[in-house]
């Protein structure tokens, strides 16, 4: 394996009737704290009022940022940062999934820089310093309660890029799973799609003497697959959704991949496909993770008949490798279909007329993944093969 170094310095606060510890955390950060949330679910299930009644318990003096869109929008994260600076705002809370936290990661870095917040999207600008915050997740999915990394999209130009920096972990991360019972049916799909392929992602590459890391890897994905049909029949099963939410927080905070480094490239393909449709993430990610396994097969074999074998139990016996290696990514289909996950662009009426603008807006920092580094004519590919 590589050298590597590991830094997480996110406190997590796991389990049942945590949001009380809001009490102990937030005033360590000051007085004035700003609320950052989506679209208004934190208020029917009852979440909003709890997390208010802790934080006017302690006297603190409440801002609120409402309206984080699936997809955050540079436009939102110029109202945030705004906001901060008018209020000398000293903490932010993110009370939300992966894209309220993704939202104010960027308002964070933001509301201490001059310049515009997209400066530090597109990486023109390194932050320097940040405000601090921290999170009440409510959908397991990205892991961002537990990284530093945030996606940003510029819906005027239709851009949408990820980035992140060492001052943007949050402080601490407050997870109930008890916060994700009302989380439908089509989002939970969705979010065990999205830790999945951020497994998929760091799984593929060419990094020798890694046998713990793999099998890191594939006992989460097995967990997932085993957890995910009894939790689409049973949304407010405690166990189901504490094994989804913590398989979610580890599959993304950094811890499996130490010693090598993921590819990525089908997360940037997506960025591209979803910065001009608006497509939920993890669907486009559905459609094109497979695709882009097929399209890079060949790269490694050995890397896909392992999965096969170790995630998807797929039979050896008398089978070459390259048929081994399909039935693993066809079972990986077959699965995500009998989840409810799309399987191709056109389920979110797309067809081919933005082809080459897709991936072009993939290709705009030049050849990219690390395990194959793309080039416009593979991304072309791929993104036919999904439609």
């Amino acid at each position: 394996m590589e050298n590597f170094t590991y830094y997480n310095p996110t406190k997590l606060i796991f389990g049942k009737d945590q949001v009380g510890q809001l009490q102990n955390e937030v005033p360590k950060f000051g007085e004035k704290v700003l609320i950052v949330y989506g679209g208004g679910s934190i208020k029917r299930n009852g979440l909003y009022d709890q997390v208010i009644k802790v934080l006017k318990e302690k006297n603190l003096q409440l801002f609120e940022l409402a309206g984080v869109e699936p997809n955050p929008r540079l436009s939102t994260v110029h109202r945030g940062v705004q906001l901060c600076k008018e209020e000398e705002i000293d903490f932010i809370l993110a009370v939300g999934g992966g894209s309220v936290i993704d939202c104010t990661k960027a308002i964070a870095a933001g509301a201490k820089y001059d310049g515009d917040a997209w400066d530090i999207v597109t990486k023109k600008h390194m932050p320097i310093d940040a405000l601090p915050f921290g999170t009440v997740l409510t959908l397991a999915a990205t892991g961002s309660e537990m990284n530093s990394g945030s996606v940003i999209t510029n819906w005027e130009t239709k851009e949408k890029y990820g980035w992140g920096s060492p001052l943007t972990f949050p402080k601490f991360s407050i997870l109930d799973p008890v916060n994700t019972f009302t989380v439908p049916q089509d989002q939970t799909v969705y979010g065990m799609v999205d830790m999945m392929t951020h497994v998929f992602e760091q799984y593929f590459h060419h990094t020798k003497n890694t046998p713990l890391q793999d099998r890191f890897c594939e006992s989460l994905l097995r967990t997932v697959i085993e957890t995910a049909p009894k939790l689409i029949e049973d949304l407010e099963n405690y166990e189901l959704r504490e094994t989804i939410l913590y398989s979610g927080t580890i599959a993304l905070n950094g811890q499996l991949q130490m010693g090598y480094r993921g590819d990525w490239a089908s997360h940037n393909i997506e960025h591209a496909v979803s910065a001009v449709y608006d497509i939920p993430h993890a669907g486009g990610l559905a459609i094109i993770f497979p695709n882009w396994m097929k399209h890079n097969i060949d790269e490694n074999i050995l890397r896909f008949v392992q999965l096969a074998v170790n995630v998807f139990d797929v039979e050896t016996t008398g089978k070459d490798d390259k048929t081994i290696a399909l039935e693993g990514i066809e079972k990986l289909r077959e699965f995500w279909s009998s989840i409810g996950a799309p399987s191709r662009l056109k389920d979110y009426n797309i067809n081919d007329e933005n082809i080459d603008l897709m991936a072009d807006k993939a290709m705009v920092n030049g050849p990219f993944g690390n395990f194959k580094a793309l080039q416009k004519e593979d991304v072309v590919a791929i993104l036919k093969a999904s439609l």
